[in-house]
Formats: structure tokens, sequence, C-alpha cells
């Protein structure tokens, strides 16, 4: 379920609504259908959110393996069913996060408080810091314009703050 937060930027009601037959393994695609809040299946955030999203091969290849060791495979079935629920319903993201991802984070010595958006952000940076377009980002995070991901996905990464200061100091010291 991280890996799938963490490499796509689907939202938290995206992510634990996805069934199987959202995806086509081949060629790699996750179809953004619906969504779902506090157990309510519905549209997605935004016209934009509805855009399919690419899967990275590694990911597909998990996603197999987790479709061939899961109860509930048939095309109608959650990805991250609730095992308590019978599958009838998807696993409760927050449980994920408060039993598993936030327990992890504290043995690696990391305070800061993380939730499912988190990994959007996360995703954000990384394609900056790799110096992935804006219209490409704005377009893997299904955001409707790139303002968006510009003004409040993306941060400058330390390293450009430093080279940025480092011109201005050029510009007013000189060499």
């Amino acid at each position: 379920m991280v890996l799938v937060a963490a490499t796509t930027g689907l939202r938290r009601g995206e992510l634990i609504a996805l069934r199987w037959r959202d995806l086509e393994f081949d060629p790699g695609i996750a179809h953004i259908t619906h969504s779902i809040w506090r157990r309510w299946e519905g549209d997605t955030k935004t016209q934009a959110s509805r855009k399919p999203v690419p899967l990275h091969p590694i990911l597909v290849s998990e996603l197999k393996r987790w479709k061939e060791t899961s109860l509930y495979r048939s095309d109608d079935d959650f990805i991250f069913p609730s095992i308590s629920k019978n599958g009838s319903q998807p696993v409760h993201p927050d449980m994920i996060l408060k039993r598993h991802i936030r327990p992890a984070l504290v043995r690696l010595g990391v305070i800061k408080k993380i939730g499912w958006h988190s990994f959007r952000h996360g995703l954000s940076n990384q394609l900056r810091q790799n110096g992935v377009e804006i219209k490409t980002a704005q377009e893997l995070l299904r955001h409707a314009n790139s303002r968006i991901t510009l003004d409040i996905y993306q941060r400058s990464v330390t390293q450009e703050r430093r080279d940025a200061q480092a011109i201005a100091v050029k510009g007013l010291l000189g060499e």
C-alpha cells in the first residue's frame, strides 16, 4: 500500500477505493474512477483526478504478487480489503498509519507526523529534485493546473536555495 502511495501520488480515498478491475497490468495503468471517504464511495475530487495513473514495472510486479496471495482477487474486490469485514470494505487507511507506518518511522528515528498526503508531497519533491518538468509532475499528481503543483506541493531543494543564495552574494559582493 505504501509503495503504491509513494510512487503514484494517489490520494488516500483513491488508493483505498482501488479494485482489481481498475488495474491494467499490461501496459501498467491504474484507472481512477472513484474515491472513498469515511466508508462512502463516490466520485473523485476533481475531473483531473480521474485521469489514468502510470504504474512502474516494479509496482506492477508487486501488485501481481499481492493479487496471487490475496484472499480477495476477483475484479470487483478491493485491492486493499479489510479482512475483518470479509473484504466487503477496504482497509481503514488510518489503521495502517497507526499500526504499521508510524511505528516503523519511530524505529527509524523519524519524529515528524506523517499522513497519507505526505506521500503526495514527497513524490512531488522527488520529481523536482530529479529535474522532472513541472507539467509532467502536474499530470502525474493529477492536479487541475501547474500552479497547484508549484505553489502548494513543491518546495525548493536545499541545494537549490544555496545555489540561489551564492548567485545573490556574488552579485552583491563580486568574486
